[in-house]
This record gives C-alpha cells, structure tokens and sequence, in this order.
C-alpha cells in the first residue's frame, strides 16, 4: 500500500521539484529591482562633469545601514559615486540624478548596486555606458597653427637655397629618389606591418596605428635633419615631394590589401584632402623660395644663412611643444609602444642608409635617403586614423604614432650633439697644431737669425785677430 501509494505521488513529487526549481528563480529575477538610466548612453569629455536622471524601482525594504549605491566600473575612466539612503526611497521607488566626471580616455559603464549588512551586494541587470572623449583645446589649435607658420617659413628657405644645377642632375638621374621610394613604401610598410603583429598581437587598433604609421609618407621634418646633419638637402626636399605624390596611390594600396587583415572594413576613407593640402603646402613655399633666389638675391642670401638655425629652432619647438600637449598620452606609454615607436624609425634609418650605400651612393646622399626612410608623416596617420576608427578609440590608437614622433628625433639629436662635439674637438686639435707650428717656427726662425747674426762676429774677430 505504502509502496504503491509512493510510486503513485514519486512523478508528482518531481515534478513540483522541477517547478520550483525553473520558476523560481525567474520569480527571484522579477522581484528584483531596475535601473532605468536616462540616456542610456553618454560620451563626456575628459575633466568635464555630466549629469544623468535615474529611476530606481522594485525596491525591497531596507533595513537600517543598507543604502543604493551608483558606480563607474573602472574609476581611472570616469569618476561615479552616489548613495541613496533609505529615507529617499518612496514605496519602493526612487527618482533623481547623479553626476558622471571624465578622468581619461576610454570606455566604461554605470551600475547601480544595493548594498546591505551581511548580504552580499546586488546589482541591477541594466548599466549605463560611458564614453570618454579628449576635449578640445586652444593649445591643440595653438600648436597647429605655429608649426603650419613655422614650417612655411622654413619652407621658403628651402626654396631659396636649393641648387636648381643639382636639382635637374637628380631628376635626369633619379637613382637616390628611386632608392628612397622603395625604401618608404615597401620597406616600412612591411616593417610596420610586422612589428605590430610581433608587438600587439591581442590589440587590433594599435597595429592599425603603427602599419598606418609605417604607410605614411616622408615627413618635413626629414628636409631639417638633412640640413642639420649636413646631408644633401635638394634630393631630401626632391624625394620628400615624390613621396607625398605617390601617397594618393600608395597608402590606399596597402591599406585595401595587407591593412584588410588587420580590419575587415569595406570601406575605408583614405585624407585625399589632407594630402593634397600638405602637397600644396610644400609646393607653394618651396616656389616662394625659388622666386625670392631668382629676383631677391640679397634677401636669398640671408635665407640661406639662417637655414641651419631656424631648422634647429622648428625641430625642438615641436619637439617641446608635442610632448606638452600630449602629455596625457604617456599614461597609456607600455614597453611595446615604447619599442614601436623607437623601432619603426631606427630600422628605417639603418635599412635606407645601407641600402643606398649598396647602389654606391656617397655619404651626404646616403644621409638624405636614410632620414627619408625613417621619418614618417606622422599627422597624416593621425589624421587616418581617426577618420577609420570611432571616439575615443581613434584618440586611443594615436598613441602609436605620436610615440614614433617622439622617438623619432631621438638617435638623430645625439648624432648631432656627437657630430658638434667632434667638430669641436677637431677645430681645438687643428688650432693648437697651428700654435704649436707656430711657435716652432718662431723658434727655429731665432735660432736660424742667431747663426746668421754670430757669423759676422766670428768673422769680425778672426778679421781682428789676423790684423
């Protein structure tokens, strides 16, 4: 009896089990409270404070010590904190705002979490999400604007001192440009391309920003240092303008074939108009130049004169001025980029320098085509990036690039200070042979007078003794 009467009520016994265990916890997820956050979403700028309305409802009663508590998931990108005590909470239900501060670039979230004594904290299933933007400023505004001035003006002395006999020589017998072409767009898109896989393998927007790196064409700053380091100035300025030419087709190229596997995007915009505004900024004050040699001799001659300086002027007022406008940067600085951005340049440096010693190349040429490989336009791959990427990750990306500017001058700057240093040391050397030859001249000139002036006095005493 008792044993059918058991067998008979087992699959009901189950069967409630299996009830309670499925709705049960949907009962414990609908007796839990919500968060309706009003907007859903937000972009702030950093340093800036934005207020958000929240309603709070299914609300439990709370005992004393317990309060809601409205949190950012990750601090160090946006500052959020608020407490609701339990003498605002109406029948369950509560209505306000709270404000949401911007720390740093990068993306987050807002929760709501109820916090009681002895119970773990439960958190509401809807979050708010957190976008963090870098503000605009009149120092960034500031910056651009002086190096765009500063630039043309160095542009126009370039202008004035090129050497139109050697400029015709290279374009008849273009082999150093040639070498320089292939240097900056085969070598270093290849170079950027593989030490960002070997850098960054879990992080595809920071390879996007140094194989960007690496397809951008040659710098100005490439036309300074040869002038500074005393390498051939009018085929710097010749491949420089090459380069920038050959961008229109070239960093599409790459980018729509070994940049697709990095991304998969369809369509990308390359800056064709970036480009040619920077196209149109090299020709135009190279042709000021060029008219001031032709017509303004004397004008040209200080031009030229002033050269050196005004490049040594441009390279650390953009050097100091980067590094303080971009000073929030370097929080996100790791060994990696630290790497990419000494790696990139350097090897550049190396693979075009010796490669156009292996076409026989002399010195200053070699010079120019090294400094042409190794320096990239790096404002034009900011510039791309942050027209293919979405905010904050296209501010995020730039990292990349702005640390190649900044590593970049670096082995150049001690070159210099090397190359003065032994200047210095060889003019001290050669003047202290001229004073020693010098003296040695005075000397034997003495001793040389001394027999000459002793000859007639022995001369004169014999003549005395014989008489």
């Amino acid at each position: 009896m008792l044993t059918s009467l058991y067998s008979t009520m087992c699959p009901l016994f189950s069967q409630y089990v299996l009830v309670i265990l499925f709705i049960g916890p949907i009962f414990l997820l609908c007796s839990a409270f919500t968060a309706s956050f009003d907007p859903s979403s937000i972009t702030v700028q950093m340093h800036t404070t934005q207020t958000v309305n929240l309603t709070l409802e299914g609300l439990p009663e709370l005992s004393t010590g317990s309060y809601v508590h409205i949190g950012s998931s990750d601090n160090q990108i946006a500052e959020v904190s608020k407490q609701i005590q339990i003498s605002e909470i109406n029948a369950g239900r509560w209505s306000g705002s709270f404000d949401v501060h911007g720390v740093f670039l990068g993306s987050t979230s807002a929760f709501v979490e109820l916090i009681r004594p002895n119970v773990d904290p439960e958190r509401a299933d809807s979050r708010m999400s957190l976008t963090i933007i870098r503000e605009s400023r009149a120092i960034d505004h500031a910056f651009t604007g002086s190096v765009i001035v500063l630039v043309a003006l160095l542009y126009i002395n370039f202008g004035a001192a090129l050497d139109l006999t050697k400029l015709r020589g290279i374009i008849t017998r273009p082999i150093g440009p040639a070498i320089g072409f292939c240097g900056q767009f085969i070598v270093m898109p290849l170079l950027g391309f593989g030490l960002a896989y070997l850098l960054f393998p879990n992080r595809p927007d920071l390879q996007l920003g140094l194989f960007f790196t690496g397809c951008s064409p040659a710098g100005g700053a490439s036309n300074i240092w040869t002038v500074i380091l005393g390498g051939n100035m009018d085929l710097s300025v010749t491949m420089t303008s090459i380069s920038t030419i050959a961008a229109f087709g070239m960093m599409p190229l790459w980018i729509f074939t070994l940049g697709r596997v990095i991304f998969d995007q369809a369509e990308l915009d390359v800056p064709y108009a970036s480009l040619a505004q920077y196209v149109a900024a090299l020709v135009i004050p190279l042709a000021v130049g060029l008219l001031i040699q032709r017509y303004l001799p004397r004008v040209c001659k200080i031009l030229v004169r002033i050269l050196k300086p005004l490049s040594i002027l441009l390279i650390l007022f953009i050097v100091i001025f980067a590094i303080v406008t971009n000073l929030y940067l370097f929080e996100l600085f790791s060994w990696q980029i630290l790497v990419a951005g000494l790696g990139l340049p350097w090897i550049g440096y190396v693979a075009g320098y010796l490669a156009a010693g292996v076409f026989g190349q002399n010195h200053k040429d070699r010079l120019a085509i090294g400094l042409e490989t190794g320096i990239q336009n790096t404002g034009i791959s900011i510039f791309l990036l942050r027209l293919s990427l979405p905010q904050p990750a296209a501010d995020l990306t730039t990292v990349v690039p702005v640390a190649v500017a900044i590593m970049t001058p670096v082995p150049l700057l001690i070159f210099y200070i090397a190359l003065r240093i032994h200047q210095c040391m060889a003019k001290d050397k050669h003047e202290t042979l001229i004073s020693e030859t010098d003296v040695t001249g005075s000397i034997e000139n003495g001793k040389d007078s001394a027999v000459v002036s002793d000859e007639p006095n022995q001369y004169d005493a014999e003549t005395n003794k014989d008489r």
